[in-house]
């Protein structure tokens, strides 16, 4: 039987684990024989030495396999998923999720919560009265069955190794290992049990990738573990240097799902959304328009099937912050930039975010950005409007706002919002 802290060792100096040491490993740690500290030292050791393909594969697949692997082949339709490393504004699942079930496919979407300056899906949720995100698995199945697609909590029995070395890493500056990310989110999504996936990877400023070589390369590994676990599986780059959209925070953003839902969303979040359904409409083998079905109404009525499945009343109004100010242009002429890293700060320090995964999250509190890059503004005009629940949440947003709008004498050139696609 192998030894914790030699294979620390050996992996600090160098060594190739084999798949035999790696799969002790992850269910020694699994089942509590190995002390969190000792998988801390391991962390670090990967993250200086990193994982080669065969120790990445063996990682993920262990990962997998220490817990329960969801079946979904009683379906009578194609399973399809997506995946965000995460941003800023980023309400994509909210409209996906219908919208590629409206076209012929299920989509089981476990999701998670947001942690610093990105999002979390749940979170945005349950702004909504009495929606849920934990469902039992019967109860899963059943809201994906009857509406054709389920945004909901992972259970406790999917990858819990992840569960336990997730909080780890957070706590230990490991968190930007490629490998240790890859087998994080991969390990999830196949056990989840979706044929297909399609990966939505973050580049920029707000992006946990600002560097889109690093983008490729983490993008590209997930590819390569999904093909290995039978999962058809494919990525696109999508820029993430200004906000998505115009809201951020959890209420707002889901106001803005809605508009986009009914036809009337900010065309970078459209565009970026469009793209990721007809990538998953490929895998899943479906031909059909995503587009006809956002603007005929079909993909709002599965939202509001899903919602109402979960306990949620689509038609309940969103809570509304107790107090707002306003930041203006300190010049006139066009907007260059609007950092997204800084409004995510910002809308995170208003009570939109957390800092640590058992703080409470605002539903009202965010921002709304009243101009985006491209726009013209006048010295004076309001740029960003902050939404919070407390007058003393406004200084250290302010604060993190302070170099987050360049405005210059020219229009800027703005780049596409989808910059790569990688798979098959």
């Amino acid at each position: 039987m192998p030894d914790a802290v030699e294979l620390i060792r050996a992996k600090r100096d160098g060594r190739t684990l084999t798949g035999a040491e790696i799969s002790w490993l992850i269910g020694a740690y699994t089942a509590g024989l190995v002390a969190d500290e000792q998988m801390s030292a391991m962390a670090m050791a990967i993250y200086f030495r990193s994982l080669d393909p065969a120790e990445l594969r063996a990682w993920t697949a262990a990962m997998v396999s220490s817990g329960e692997r969801l079946d979904l082949s009683g379906l009578p339709v194609p399973t399809v998923d997506k995946h965000s490393t995460g941003g800023v504004g980023d309400k994509v699942s909210l409209i996906l999720a219908p919208l590629v079930a409206s076209c012929g496919a299920a989509v089981p979407q476990l999701s998670g919560r947001g942690l610093g300056h990105t999002g979390g899906t749940l979170d945005k949720l349950e702004s909504i009265p009495g929606w849920r995100a934990s469902l039992s698995g019967a109860e899963m199945m059943t809201v994906l069955a009857g509406t054709g697609c389920v945004i909901c909590a992972a259970g406790p029995g999917l990858a819990p190794a992840d569960r336990k070395l997730y909080a780890l890493r957070d706590v230990t500056g490991t968190v930007e290992s490629i490998p240790l990310i890859a087998s994080s989110i991969m390990s999830k999504k196949i056990a989840e049990g979706t044929a297909a996936l399609v990966l939505d990877v973050k580049v920029g400023s707000g992006a946990f990738m600002r560097d889109i070589t690093d983008a490729r390369r983490l993008a590209e590994t997930m590819v390569a573990l999904g093909g290995e676990q039978g999962v058809r599986t494919t990525a696109l780059l999508t820029a993430m240097d200004e906000p998505l959209g115009r809201a951020v925070g959890n209420g707002v953003e889901v106001a803005e799902a809605v508009a986009a839902l009914r036809g009337d969303g900010p065309p970078d979040l459209v565009e970026v959304t469009l793209a990721l359904a007809r990538e998953m409409l490929l895998l899943a083998g479906i031909d059909a328009d995503p587009a006809a079905a956002l603007a005929d109404g079909r993909a709002m009525d599965r939202y509001r099937a899903m919602i109402a499945a979960q306990g949620g009343d689509p038609d309940a109004p969103l809570p509304e912050a107790a107090r707002v100010q306003t930041v203006t242009a300190p010049a006139s002429g066009w907007l260059h930039r609007l950092d997204a890293r800084a409004v995510g700060v910002a809308a995170w320090r208003l009570g939109a975010g957390r800092a640590r995964k058992e703080d409470p999250v605002s539903a009202a509190a965010g921002i709304i950005c009243l101009a985006k890059p491209g726009e013209q503004v006048e010295r004076g005009q309001p740029v960003l409007e902050l939404r919070a629940d407390a007058a003393d949440r406004f200084g250290r947003a302010r604060e993190a706002l302070a170099d987050s709008i360049e405005i210059a004498d020219g229009p800027p050139e703005l780049g596409p919002r989808v910059l790569a696609r990688i798979g098959l």
